[in-house]
């Protein structure tokens, strides 16, 4: 729950960020490959199942178009071919790989041999919601509905409960409604990244296992997609070897019994599973099996989000990261913060936009707050805590007599010439080299040396940031 009345963006644009972390799959595995079987065949629109009009969607028919109040022969009888024999040569192909169904709980109770198939496979059986319709325009009520009466029945036709979730055509609130129903082990609406990954939805940590859509046989049925089995066999393959390459990563690959399980293309995914299982440490896992292993492995972090802080949680926080500059945290907090600055990087982003926003007056407020370098308030024991740890970082807090002279000599100069102390990042920094910047910066004009002392200040503030934040 947001605590905060600014302006928030939910979207988290940095994941992982370059601190991927280490799977640490099972048998020292450098990749996870999950295989998905999508069941839709008996869930998808049609005036039978008491809906306005055909299917459209996901065929071999190019361009097809509902048809309002009417039964679509052709596009009925490709969806049946999934169910009657696009299913079995997948079954044939895949009964000793583990698979994760996701299956549309009125597809599967019209199904009741493959669903025993699946079960004799030892396959995973999620849920892929109630029909396979669109729920963008869906009132959260409907949706809501349709989820419970997914469950209830995908429970009484399977012998018991999905413990995935996959709507698929998806509205803005299926992922949080799939979180607030609160059983499931994983929720796959989301494309968003290689690895599995945790959201907070109403105070719930939900792990995320995300699907894909490139590595996908969908694309034989949408503009711009796999023209000819090869080419899907080839992206297959390319996927599995950058991502084997890199090591600690997972491939999901989507699959449809009415596409892929048409003879002609069906082998071209053979060729691409004997591929990856000729490699060393490749782990065929379900979705299941994979949010076990993550939820094992990478629990979720609880930690005070920055985004969610109220105003004056945000300035206790970090007012004091400029040095006594409690205006600009005041001022950050009014951005369009969200969770990607709930991190070090993230509030330093926030922070410095309006250090280098501000007026030259201000800018140079934010320089003369800072202390003279093992000056008189060091002696006095006088400096902020943060000063304090990180002069002493650099050897400032033990200086020769020789050295305070040196120190105490350039800081009159400096600050008589322009107007603000030496500032320095000391902790980039040891006593020597702290001196040869002072002797070098003394010699700058005003204006170069007042922007050099402002990337002191935003970097002494990054430094600080990664200490408090990590």
């Amino acid at each position: 729950m947001r605590m905060t009345d600014a302006p928030r963006y939910p979207r988290d644009m940095t994941g992982y960020g370059a601190n991927v972390p280490d799977a640490a799959w099972p048998n020292s595995a450098r990749i996870a490959v999950q295989v998905v079987v999508n069941y839709e065949e008996g869930g998808e629109n049609n005036i039978l199942h008491g809906d306005a009009a055909s299917e459209a969607f996901l065929s071999e028919i190019a361009g097809a178009a509902p048809w309002p109040g009417q039964r679509h022969w052709n596009m009925e009888s490709i969806y049946e071919y999934g169910a009657r024999a696009g299913f079995w040569r997948l079954h044939r192909m895949l009964s000793q790989t583990p698979v994760t169904v996701l299956g549309v709980a009125t597809a599967l109770a019209r199904a009741p041999e493959q669903v025993k198939a699946m079960k004799s496979a030892g396959w995973e059986i999620a849920s892929h919601g109630l029909k396979w319709i669109e729920y963008k325009d869906a009132p959260e009520d409907v949706e809501r509905a349709d989820m419970a009466e997914a469950i209830r029945l995908h429970t009484e036709v399977v012998g018991e409960r999905p413990r995935g979730w996959y709507t698929g055509r998806c509205s803005e609130n299926t992922v949080r409604l799939a979180a607030e129903e609160g059983g499931f082990a994983y929720v796959a609406d989301t494309y968003a990244d290689d690895l599995p990954y945790w959201i907070r939805i109403a105070d719930k940590d939900q792990l995320i296992v995300p699907y894909t859509l490139d590595a996908n046989d969908m694309r034989f049925a949408v503009p711009a997609g796999f023209g000819a089995p090869d080419e899907f066999e080839r992206y297959l393959k390319d996927s599995f070897d950058m991502l084997y390459a890199e090591g600690g990563r997972m491939l999901s690959i989507g699959l449809h019994c009415r596409l892929i399980g048409r003879p002609g293309r069906a082998l071209a995914l053979k060729r691409a599973l004997d591929h990856m299982a000729g490699h060393e440490g490749v782990w065929f896992a379900t979705r299941a099996e994979i949010a076990e292993h993550w939820a094992r492995t990478h629990p979720p972090v609880t930690f005070e989000r920055p985004s969610e802080m109220t105003r004056a949680r945000f300035v206790e926080a970090f007012g004091g990261v400029f040095e006594h500059s409690p205006w600009i945290a005041e001022r950050a907090h009014t951005l369009e913060l969200g969770p990607t600055h709930d991190t070090a990087t993230g509030v330093h982003s926030a922070l410095v936009r309006v250090f280098r926003s501000a007026s030259y007056d201000k800018r140079l407020g934010v320089l003369k707050a800072h202390p003279d370098l093992a000056g008189k308030l060091a002696a006095a024991k006088r400096l902020t805590a943060e000063s304090t740890t990180e002069q002493a970082s650099a050897g400032l807090d033990a200086l020769t007599d020789d050295e305070r002279a040196a120190f105490t000599e350039m800081n009159a100069a400096y600050t008589e010439k322009h107007g603000f102390p030496f500032i320095i990042a000391v902790k980039d920094h040891q006593k020597a080299g702290i001196l040869e910047a002072f002797r070098q910066r003394i010699g700058h004009d005003g204006e170069t040396e007042f922007q050099e002392a402002c990337r002191q200040v935003e970097r002494i503030a990054e430094l600080r940031l990664e200490t408090m934040l990590g």
